[in-house]
């Protein structure tokens, strides 16, 4: 038989562990990575924005996949971001290789999404 004072020791570490245990099994936040905003991706994208050297910014929609395309070169992304995420900037996500100046993201939030 457990004395109390044992007895309240162990509930002490189960109690002081499972909260140690509970913070760490909670949802990743935001990163400030790419991964923040979605992923590169080889699927076909529902539309296409050229990019000119007038071009200061884009919008697109949440849980779009856009295909950019500026100087020749392009790239597909799929826009995953956080709901609290209303835009950043479009080298965030380029890749080196694509230059995409000064360019400015706007997400909108997908209606589909909308509680």
């Amino acid at each position: 038989m457990l004395n109390f004072k044992r007895a309240r020791t162990i509930l002490l570490t189960i109690g002081f562990s499972s909260a140690l245990f509970a913070g760490a099994a909670q949802a990743a936040g935001p990163t400030a990575g790419s991964a923040d905003f979605g992923n590169a991706t080889n699927a076909a994208a529902e539309r296409q924005i050229d990019l000119t050297a007038a071009t200061r910014s884009v919008n697109v929609t949440d849980g779009e996949t856009v295909r950019f395309n500026a100087n020749g070169k392009s790239f597909t992304w799929h826009f995953d971001t956080y709901s609290n995420r209303g835009g950043f900037d479009l080298s965030k996500i380029a890749p080196a290789d694509v230059m995409v100046g000064g360019v400015h993201v706007y997400v909108a939030s997908n209606p589909i999404y909308r509680g």
